[in-house]
């Protein structure tokens, strides 16, 4: 079937379909050659057609009568020198950087790789065609009502962010449609957006949605990518979790899931993989970006350009310096504000972005591009502050406008609870949100997102229940993941008839939790963490879409009695400004007035030993302190109401213990001069809520926590 081809136009780049036909257009700065493939509804190719035209590197056509839901790849050809860098392969179909749905799945049988497999030499071409084994773009026309949409705005300051898989979250869900578990549309479902509410999360930060692929050497082991680090395409929704077909309704389906959320006040934020590609190394396959100019998208060795840097231990990295790789990120960060109404990203290995010649840096075109976009000014965006290059540990060094994963608050949590020594300095620092990280740049305690599981690692339960990890599943012989729990000696790994034990664990959890809510920044909780969800020890899930990461939604009355605590202490943040201040607490003593005078001002926050004493300078730092109080001055609070007035909050005197020994505290007066309260006791496994009132001392029982109020 012969089609009308008009020149069309170089921008947009992709597809755009509109009622008389579709433009396409891609960039490929040394290709000679741009075909584009049409296929019918299974993947067959019915028609060619060779793009004449083209402007400053981009090729464009026009073409009459191609609507929504058309198939379509391109072949570009160009020269095959794979030891200068270039790799083009005409025999290959190529996925459109700028897809916005992508329909099908990699056939790793098939000849999808550029070079001759059987020999094993990648400087060698591979002539046959793989367009048999290559997902297929779609064109999208998705007109879609936003007109009721309204963002929820919640400002980070009182944000609580629930990081969360899309599938695994409700595919076990009996309350949602056996049809809708594990999509898009039931993540939205009216069930689980009451779940959300009840536990009282601000947000929900998805794992990788971009569609993404399998790994060969996964589905090998009849395994599959369930994280979702493997991104194919950075414009189009995963199609595995659209109820909705994979021909373009995965679209509408996420554009409806975004507009549920808000109508319950729940912003989306993405978990973006702009670091890497699906594509790996110079053995990899050719799927997309490495077929349609190798050299522009990808940061090749400059001594030995067959090769490719890495960063990401993935095999490669996108190449953020060029202006076309730079453009394509910022084009796909819009798309998702703009027509998707996502609310903000969190970028994976995010130092790989800022990285110029080898360092990272501040000053980078990608930091650079992202301030001055006004489409992006007024979105959150958070960084996983780090890579695995040389010099990717960058936590507290990003600029302003940045907020972080904060490891250094993950990894002092965990040891000041496991109760190792010296922990007492650091642990004041990441309580009160890390102004030795973020004070000094022009950042506020909110740039500091406080987590201490994350889909990367142990689950909270198994943080308490394991001394080891156990990723036997995998197939890697227990050999990856990271070491990143030391002995908790508490007895048997997992499951246990021990009840002193398993009361010790749940306490554990009860004592991470209030920690991460009662911390000054932004708390992320883990996905499942709240039911005490377990992956059996298995510290890297990545390759595990079964029982092992889906939620459990049939909970015991020890998971019960969890779920309950979160959902009241994430309330209990959310209810007093004092617990989530926007600007960093003060050492505030006198004030000179106008008359000349002094008046005696009471600091933010004050630190106090179990005697009642205020902690001395060289305390810090010993290696016997284990218990603390943390003082929060409710009347130093400047935040003001819709009227303009300061707030008085309640005072808070938050007591922590690590030691395994209970121990005596004196209390300290409230700034109120009130009787203190209290109003959290984690060793309460029954009633951590009760409000009881205190007087001058009171026993902190072995690592526990105790919040006090003046309310």
């Amino acid at each position: 079937m012969s089609r009308t081809l008009l020149p069309g136009k170089p921008y947009p780049l992709g597809s755009t379909a509109c009622k008389k036909g579709t433009n396409f257009a891609i960039f490929s700065e040394g290709a000679t050659r741009v075909d584009l493939c049409l296929y019918d509804p299974d993947g067959n190719e019915i028609e060619c057609v060779t793009l004449r035209e083209h402007t400053a590197f981009v090729w464009h056509g026009f073409i009459n009568g191609i609507k929504a839901g058309q198939l379509y790849n391109f072949r570009v050809d160009g020269p095959w020198d794979p030891t200068n860098g270039y790799r083009f392969n005409y025999n290959k179909t190529l996925v459109d950087p700028y897809a916005k749905a992508i329909s099908g799945k990699v056939d790793w049988k098939a000849p999808i790789f550029p070079y001759d497999l059987a020999s094993g030499d990648p400087t060698k071409m591979d002539t046959q065609d793989s367009a048999a084994g290559v997902p297929k773009s779609v064109v999208i026309h998705d007109p879609f009502d936003w007109s009721s949409d309204c963002r929820p705005e919640t400002p980070l300051a009182d944000s609580v962010i629930y990081e969360v898989h899309v599938k695994g979250f409700s595919h076990r869900n009996p309350a949602v449609p056996e049809n809708l578990r594990g999509t898009y549309a039931g993540l939205a479902h009216e069930s689980s957006i009451e779940y959300f509410k009840q536990l009282g999360v601000t947000a929900v930060e998805l794992l990788p949605i971009h569609h993404f692929i399998d790994e060969g050497h996964l589905v090998d082991k009849n395994l599959s990518d369930y994280w979702g680090y493997n991104t194919l395409g950075y414009f189009a929704p995963m199609s595995r979790y659209s109820s909705s077909g994979d021909q373009g309704g995965q679209v509408t389906e996420f554009k409806q899931m975004v507009k549920s959320l808000h109508a319950a006040g729940i912003e989306v934020i993405l978990d973006v993989v702009y670091n890497h590609t699906c594509e790996g190394n110079h053995m990899g396959p050719m799927l997309s970006w490495k077929g349609v100019c190798n050299t522009t998208y990808y940061r090749l060795m400059q001594d030995d350009p067959q090769f490719y840097m890495d960063y990401t231990g993935t095999g490669n990295s996108l190449n953020v310096r060029n202006p076309q790789v730079l453009k394509m990120i910022m084009d796909s960060l819009r798309y998702w504000v703009t027509h998707m109404h996502v609310d903000g990203f969190r970028f994976d290995l995010a130092a790989t972005l800022a990285r110029e010649l080898h360092d990272v840096s501040k000053l980078s075109s990608f930091f650079d591009t992202i301030h001055q976009d006004p489409t992006l000014a007024e979105v959150k965006l958070i960084a996983e502050p780090w890579d695995v290059g040389e010099g990717g540990y960058q936590v507290g060094q990003f600029p302003v406008l940045w907020a972080e994963w904060n490891g250094k608050y993950r990894d002092t949590v965990r040891r000041f609870w496991k109760g190792d020594g010296g922990q007492l300095s650091d642990f004041a620092y990441r309580l009160t949100g890390s102004s030795d990280l973020y004070k000094f740049d022009g950042r506020k305690p909110y740039a500091s997102i406080n987590f201490v599981t994350a889909h990367d690692g142990f689950t909270l339960c198994d943080l308490v229940s394991y001394n080891e990890k156990h990723n036997e599943a995998n197939g890697d012989n227990n050999s990856d993941g990271a070491n990143d729990n030391e002995s908790w000696n508490m007895g048997a790994e997992g499951p246990t008839d021990d009840a002193e034990v398993n009361t010790l664990r749940e306490r554990q959890m009860r004592n991470f939790l209030s920690t991460l809510m009662l911390s000054q920044g932004v708390p992320m909780l883990a996905g499942g963490d709240e039911v005490a969800r377990s992956q059996r020890g298995n510290n890297n899930c990545y390759c595990q879409d079964n029982e092992l990461t889906w939620f459990d939604w049939d909970l015991d009355d020890s998971r019960k009695r969890l779920h309950d605590f979160t959902c009241q202490i994430i309330q209990l943040r959310r209810a007093h400004p004092n617990l989530h201040r926007r600007k960093f607490f003060q050492d505030r003593e006198v004030r000179k007035k106008e008359d000349g005078s002094l008046v005696r001002l009471d600091k933010d926050a004050s630190w106090f030993h179990p005697d009642g004493n205020e902690v001395s300078d060289e305390a810090w730092n010993a290696e016997w302190s284990r218990a603390i109080a943390l003082l929060l001055n409710g009347r130093t609070l400047q935040v003001s109401d819709e009227n303009g007035a300061w707030v008085i909050d309640d005072s808070f005197l938050l007591l922590v213990n690590a030691a395994h020994e209970g121990v005596e505290l004196t209390l300290p007066e409230s700034p109120s001069k009130k009787t203190w309260s209290q109003v959290v006791d984690t060793e309460n496994i029954e009633e951590p809520f009760a409000k009881i009132p205190v007087n001058g001392k009171l026993i902190l029982g072995g690592r526990s926590l105790k919040l006090l109020s003046d309310g």
